[in-house]
């Protein structure tokens, strides 16, 4: 759900602007500036393949290589280590994260073959960082998906209805584990795309990070996650993260928007670019 520029839209208002002034600034500013260092993890192989994925299939619409594009991510341990959606990060050659009304350059991500998550090595510092769920959810419970579609920071209410698996249009024919959701509602309304949302957190109730967005079936109201057990397969394998959090109870869509805007105003959710020269 990263919202691609593939038809000449970018994120508008404030996010173009800010879009505008990193992507265009001048060249001085970047001689020497190293491109994004993107390294691997993949835990198949021919000998442990990844199990038969149940429940529906789904196809995410990829038309082509990666262009310049905006989306969302998020902190998870103090020392700089944010987790984004893995086609957010792929092919830029120079991605940046909010802040301060600026945006920052990162260089150091490790992404995961298997599942739609990536690990930004080298981000901003924060002081909070939000905890990932060992376990899938029921079918039925809530999930409040956060971020910046269109720009503009939002939270989407859904409901869980099972694993499922997703395969990208233009990246073969590799299937990924996901989970789907059921659109439910958004804070504040809207019916429009959710094109940046991508990368952006997932939170349960019991407000841990139980997926990373990843894509939006409009037609058939649903809302696409990584699967956490590959998201804690990423974590383990970067060896880069060393804390706990301690979640934060959200037991209904007020107590979500509240929390949301309160991790955005301290630095935890942020936007997120890709440049592609």
């Amino acid at each position: 759900m990263a919202r691609k520029n593939r038809r000449g839209c970018v994120p508008w208002i404030l996010g173009l602007m800010l879009l505008a002034v990193w992507l265009d600034n001048g060249e001085d500013d970047w001689t020497g500036a190293p491109g994004v260092e993107a390294e691997q993890f993949d835990p198949r192989s021919p000998r442990r393949p990844m199990p038969q994925l149940p429940g529906e299939s789904f196809l995410i619409e990829d038309s082509g290589p990666q262009q310049d594009s905006q989306g969302t991510a998020f902190a998870i341990d103090s020392d700089g280590v944010w987790m984004t959606a893995e086609h957010v990060t792929h092919d830029c050659d120079r991605l940046g994260i909010v802040r301060d009304g600026e945006v920052e350059l990162v260089g150091r991500v490790l992404e995961s073959s298997e599942a739609d998550a990536a690990l930004v090595r080298d981000g901003p510092r924060s002081a909070i960082i939000l905890p990932i769920a060992p376990d899938a959810p029921e079918n039925g419970e809530y999930g409040y998906h956060m971020g910046f579609p269109g720009g503009s920071p939002a939270v989407v209410l859904s409901r869980f209805m099972g694993a499922a698996s997703a395969r990208r249009g233009a990246r073969g024919d590799q299937y990924e584990p996901i989970f789907a959701w059921a659109e439910e509602g958004r804070s504040p309304p809207s019916s429009g795309s959710l094109g940046g949302i991508s990368g952006g957190p997932t939170l349960d109730q019991a407000g841990r990070v139980i997926g990373i967005n990843s894509a939006s079936t409009p037609r058939r109201g649903r809302v696409l996650t990584t699967d956490p057990s590959a998201m804690l397969r990423l974590v383990a394998a970067s060896r880069d993260v060393d804390e706990t959090a301690t979640p934060v109870a959200l037991p209904g869509m007020q107590d979500a928007v509240q929390r949301f805007r309160a991790l955005v105003a301290s630095g935890v959710i942020r936007q997120v670019y890709c440049d592609v020269q």
